[in-house]
């Protein structure tokens, strides 16, 4: 089934506009997705909306949604309160300024979409203003309407198109300097040099199709084996990595391991332990 537009409207720049749609660029319809589900009678689970002072039901439609100013104290706002202050969709993406892509912090990048011409008119305008961001490696900041509410957003280059992602507002994002965390010792020169060469051993492309959400794929294969009417057996225990280990052992191993998974790394200086060990086993014939 063909992709179905989530926004459409006019990209703007300055005086200069093209008709454009937004298509998401992510998708969780594969998604693994359960019920609520009576083990007793194999039925789905309704739940009810219920008054928590008085245990009486009351009908969804009948609800309105409530702010809490103080404990217990709420400010009620209905449908017609929602609508007064729904900005008005002017289906124009307006960009506002160009900015070096380094300077947006990566916690500001939200939801993903392909921003793509809507019709052949306009098309020659799109191409401009795609070929000139691409020329000068800018990235645009910009607004639109979505749902009712305004959101920032910025606009890249991407193959024959462009893609707008929504960013976070400053007051959505915290920073580092709001986490507790220690201050951080200088490297060990020996141990840095270690620990590049490791990172040049496994240096390589990005490539999404070699990783797999393996919570996922197991999951799918406990409600296949379920479903069958086999047993279960138990998840073998996770590896410890809270045990203290040896930093400059550790980043030795790994280096000889060729830059291997953790799991690799992990076999190769257990093998290694185990052969230093019989080499240092003490020989124990009686003396004659």
């Amino acid at each position: 089934m063909a992709a179905r537009p989530s926004w459409e409207g006019h990209l703007r720049l300055s005086l200069v506009t093209c008709p454009v749609a937004l298509y998401t660029a992510t998708s969780e319809a594969q998604t693994i997705r359960f019920n609520l589900i009576n083990p007793e009678t194999n039925n789905r689970i309704r739940m009810k909306t219920v008054d928590a002072g008085t245990g009486e039901e009351v009908a969804r439609a009948d609800l309105v949604k409530g702010f809490e100013v103080a404990k217990g104290e709420y400010v009620l706002l209905d449908k017609e309160d929602f609508t007064a202050v729904k900005l008005e969709s002017t289906r124009v993406i307006d960009i506002e300024k160009f900015v070096p892509r380094t300077t947006i912090d990566r916690l500001y990048w939200d939801m993903p979409f392909h921003l793509v011409p809507a019709s052949k008119t306009g098309i020659e305008a799109f191409a401009v203003i795609r070929e000139a961001m691409e020329h000068k490696k800018m990235v645009a900041i910009g607004r639109l309407v979505m749902n009712g509410r305004e959101r920032i957003c910025a606009i890249e280059i991407e193959r024959e198109g462009l893609v707008l992602t929504t960013l976070r507002m400053a007051d959505e994002v915290r920073g580092l300097e709001a986490v507790p965390h220690p201050e951080l010792p200088k490297a060990d020169p020996r141990m840095l040099d270690i620990a590049e060469r490791i990172i040049d051993q496994q240096s390589g492309s990005f490539d999404p199709s070699e990783f797999e959400d393996r919570y996922e794929e197991a999951l799918r294969a406990l409600i296949e084996e379920k479903r069958k009417g086999r047993p279960i057996r138990p998840a073998k225990p996770a590896n410890d990595d809270t045990k203290v280990v040896d930093l400059m052992e550790a980043l030795r191993n790994s280096l000889k391991a060729g830059g291997a998974s953790r799991e690799r790394a992990e076999r190769f200086a257990a093998s290694k332990a185990k052969t230093g060990a019989s080499k240092r086993k003490p020989n124990r014939r009686r003396a004659a």
